[in-house]
């Protein structure tokens, strides 16, 4: 098996529009959430979400190509865009027929769906759908827009397992590259879903949170008065490449992945299993294919929802796999970026990936009272960033249905 590589990174989250500011907010606490600016919230029951910030994709791409993409589509060319140009990819001197991409989102195009769907309710009855209608909300028109726009002719598919896909995109990605039927993927996913249906949607499942008079402290992992999660936007970006081809073009190496972990849990429609029992076998099978212990990881990106159900099962299947008092720091960025939904699994793992590479851990904001018969048991990086040196750090992420995916991240070494 072929050892596989990070060589590139982009982002595009609501805490900062590149990975520096994401970065840089994600080490100082800072929250995305905020009332939401994109339609009238006022007859919801939640009116606030971590939308982008100062930010126009006009910016990025030119009106003429912006208008056939959805912002999912969007969000993914311009965090593809950084991820190409920190990696030091010329992709004219490389063997394109072996350069693949895997993307991830869990809604596609939802805002051009229930744009155009609103827009023939309120007519006459006549047909009049943008050309562009089916191409922008198809899910795996990303994975098709960025092989189009750099020549890639290798692997090239979209993952959808909800709130997993980005980081079932990265494992996919990862296995490929080892089998060698790739020499480099575009991985990560994509996500534009705050919107009236998406928000009236999960707000109806009672998924969201309803701090609606303090925003900015809503999302509150493993606290005792956490109430739902905060939906966000945005992209994440990641190359992956083999190690002899990063090599081979002098690629700046940031970190190694070395396993991924898939599972289902089998048990709900939209809850995770009371006892953990998908996230536990998920994160063994990430560990058994990366070949350490538990002990031996320094650093656990939770998937941390911030829902009364979610975060105790996880909560649990850590416990259960870890035992009491690991030696891993335990932290949820989703207190700051919002849950980014079929994005999330890429933009925490970049957090994985630059914690692993700079040996220190952003905290988990807003919570206050972490669930009695936990606080002792894990570290929860309260408070403020914290430097340690992270040589293993694992990335959950759970999706509705029951899809599990676990990655881990080593520290690269020659």
């Amino acid at each position: 098996m072929k050892r596989v590589v990070v060589t590139g990174l982009g982002a595009l989250t609501p805490i900062g529009n590149n990975v520096p500011d994401f970065w840089q907010a994600l080490l100082d606490g800072k929250s995305g959430a905020a009332p939401i600016t994109k339609f009238d919230t006022a007859k919801f029951k939640t009116r606030f979400a971590c939308e982008l910030k100062n930010f126009d994709p006009l910016d990025f791409i030119p009106k003429s190509e912006a208008r056939k993409y959805d912002l999912f589509t969007q969000y993914a060319l311009i965090a593809v865009e950084e991820a190409v140009k920190n990696g030091a990819v010329d992709f004219e001197k490389l063997n394109k027929d072996r350069i693949g991409v895997i993307w991830g989102s869990g809604n596609g195009g939802i805002g051009t769906f229930q744009e155009q769907v609103m827009e023939f309710a309120q007519g006459d009855g006549t047909p009049r759908f943008n050309p562009f209608f089916i191409p922008k909300i198809i899910v795996d028109i990303a994975s098709g827009v960025i092989s189009i726009k750099y020549g890639l002719r290798g692997i090239n598919f979209t993952t959808i397992s909800a709130c997993a896909s980005s980081n079932t995109a990265i494992i996919d990605a990862f296995n490929y590259i080892r089998w060698g039927k790739a020499d480099m993927i575009i991985t990560g996913g994509s996500e534009a879903a705050i919107n009236e249906s998406a928000i009236g949607g999960f707000g109806a499942v009672k998924a969201l949170s309803t701090f609606n008079e303090h925003p900015e402290t809503a999302s509150r992992p493993f606290d005792i008065n956490r109430d739902g999660f905060v939906m966000g936007e945005g992209a994440g970006a990641i190359i992956l490449e083999s190690y002899e081809h990063a090599v081979k073009r002098n690629a700046p190496i940031i970190a190694e992945i070395v396993g991924g972990g898939m599972a289902g849990e089998a048990y709900h429609l939209t809850g995770t299993h009371p006892e953990g029992d998908g996230a536990y076998l998920g994160m063994k099978l990430a560990l058994e294919e990366a070949g350490i212990s538990p002990d031996e990881v320094d650093y656990i990106n939770a998937h941390a929802t911030s829902t009364p159900i979610g975060d105790i099962s996880e909560v649990k299947a850590m416990e259960r796999l870890f035992g009491a008092n690991p030696n891993a720091l335990v932290g949820a960025t989703k207190s700051m970026t919002g849950h980014l939904l079929g994005a999330a699994g890429a933009v925490e793992a970049i957090a994985s990936i630059k914690a692993v590479q700079q040996d220190i851990v952003p905290p988990t904001i807003n919570s206050k009272e972490i669930e009695p018969d936990f606080k002792d048991k894990f570290d929860f990086i309260l408070g403020g960033a914290r430097k340690k040196t992270i040589n293993y750090a694992l990335s959950n992420t759970f999706g509705f249905g029951g899809h599990i995916a676990s990655s881990v991240f080593k520290k690269f070494r020659e």
